[in-house]
């Protein structure tokens, strides 16, 4: 839970829902106050606005960053889907039939062949793959799409589950398992893990799937697991093994330097807007959104607290001067709407640092700098007003990051039975022995609406020297003596 805030900072009547009395309550406001997004008019669609919009294009800008320095590159394929690809590959269609949008008219005719509109791209790509790969020599072949997708969700809830939401999803084929299993790890290490703790703040666990939450037609899942400000669970990017079950149902086929004929070995990887709602739940405080400044359409708002023409011609240079500082900036001097006012919805929105400039502080020569994340204020010289913004920022992520990272320590608990672990995941996770688990365990956790996150080594690494077949529901093998099991409710 956040600190509580300072006694000079003025509680907001009428506000949001505190947290700690009904969470999801408070998400919803805080998403619609922070005018992050809408429902759509068909149900489980959302719009998205500009606010929520920016801070998504900062994230994805940073995501395409780091996918585009492993080699892979961008494309684009189809969002409809001919109904005969998705059933090419039995455990596919069987794990997204439930989800599926079907297209069976067109023109003002009925299709020949029903379409489904794009769930995941594996099946098309796949097509794409069997033509384009040949050699040796055209391997590894690495693409990356950001695109939306549709699967129907019967529960929806903005940012977090929606029946359509946008996203990127990496599609990958290799001569060799190693080389596949590599780049997974890469993707799940130097681009996920990486964007959300060093971007979006957020420390992540990570490891593996069990054999029932494994992504369908993927020999392996590997994720990147954060806790929420309820002690929830949010599965926030996963990074898929898929063997060659893809490569042998569409033919990608390589001759390799013998001149022997082989199976290509694949990957795919995705992340989706649910990051958005990560931040909003991992960071966000009673008081809104809490922003660090590398996902903050603004970095600095610079308020006029008065219709004063003194007052304007200060704020106006001051915002000037973080401008030519490389500071994202906006002067707020719409004195028409009371300055309480908004102050608070520049709070809500999470914007890091607001400076306000009033005729009182003015004419002592100095600003007030309030930094959002601790609800503290700073009374500054306008002269040194710059540096204080800066110090600010410069610290912001890191205290927000340390802060979540506190709280996932505190509500994880190591427990050695099955009922133990279902009690303490009603405050956070737990974590057991996977062999004390099993199928059997598995299936007990689930009727209490608890999940195995993911399975790691004891020290919190990844399993990567395992046998695939390693945390499957079937049974418990000797491999599966070295793990540990990540437990918790999710979302």
């Amino acid at each position: 839970m956040a600190a509580a805030p300072p006694e000079d900072v003025a509680t907001p009547k009428g506000a949001l829902t505190r947290r700690a009395d009904d969470f999801p309550r408070w998400y919803q406001e805080v998403v619609a106050r922070a005018e992050l997004a809408d429902n759509g008019p068909v149900r489980g669609t959302m719009v998205i606005r500009p606010w929520g919009y920016a801070i998504w294009e900062r994230m994805q800008a940073d995501l395409d960053r780091r996918i585009k320095a492993t080699g892979a590159q961008n494309a684009y394929f189809p969002l409809l889907i001919p109904e005969s690809y998705l059933r090419l590959e039995a455990e596919h269609v069987e794990g997204f039939s439930p989800e599926l949008a079907v297209v069976t008219h067109g023109g003002g005719k009925e299709l020949e062949e029903p379409v489904v509109v794009r769930p995941t791209s594996e099946t098309v790509i796949n097509s794409y793959f069997a033509k384009w790969v040949q050699s040796y020599r055209d391997l590894p072949l690495l693409l990356n799409q950001w695109a939306n997708v549709v699967r129907w969700e019967l529960r929806p809830r903005l940012f977090l589950r929606t029946s359509e939401f946008l996203w990127q999803e990496g599609h990958t084929a290799h001569a060799t398992e190693d080389d596949a299993r590599s780049f997974a790890l890469r993707i799940l290490r130097d681009v996920y893990r990486a964007t959300m703790l060093e971007t979006v703040a957020v420390p992540v666990l990570t490891g593996h799937k069990t054999g029932r939450e494994r992504f369908a037609g993927a020999i392996r899942t590997w994720t990147c697991e954060g806790m929420m400000g309820d002690g929830k669970a949010l599965q926030m990017g996963t990074s898929h093994e898929l063997g060659q079950n893809f490569s042998r149902v569409f033919g990608i086929q390589f001759s390799d330097e013998a001149g022997a004929q082989q199976y290509a070995w694949q990957t795919s990887w995705g992340v989706s807007t649910r990051l958005v709602g990560a931040l909003v739940m991992a960071h966000g405080d009673d008081y809104g959104l809490r922003l660090p400044p590398a996902l903050a359409p603004l970095e600095v708002v610079v308020l006029v607290v008065r219709d004063d023409e003194d007052v304007r011609r200060a704020a106006a240079d001051l915002a000037e001067q973080l401008g030519r500082a490389g500071r994202r900036v906006r002067l707020d001097d719409r004195t028409g709407t009371g300055f309480g006012r908004r102050s608070i919805d520049w709070e809500l929105k999470g914007v890091p640092v607001r400076v306000e400039v009033g005729p009182r502080d003015l004419g002592a020569g100095s600003v007030t700098v309030v930094a959002r994340h601790r609800r503290a204020k700073e009374v500054v010289p306008l002269t040194t007003a710059v540096t204080a913004v800066t110090a600010v920022l410069d610290t912001a992520a890191d205290e927000l990051r340390d802060e979540a990272e506190r709280s996932l320590a505190d509500r994880t608990l190591d427990v050695t039975s099955v009922d133990e672990a279902i009690e303490a995941s009603q405050e956070g996770f737990a974590r057991l022995a996977w062999a004390a688990v099993g199928e059997e365990g598995e299936e007990r956790l689930a009727a209490h609406g608890v999940t195995i996150r993911c399975l790691q080594r004891p020290d919190g690494g990844l399993a990567e020297d395992l046998p695939t077949g390693t945390g499957s529901a079937a049974g418990v093998s000797a491999a599966d003596g070295e793990l540990v099991a990540v437990v918790g409710r999710s979302y």
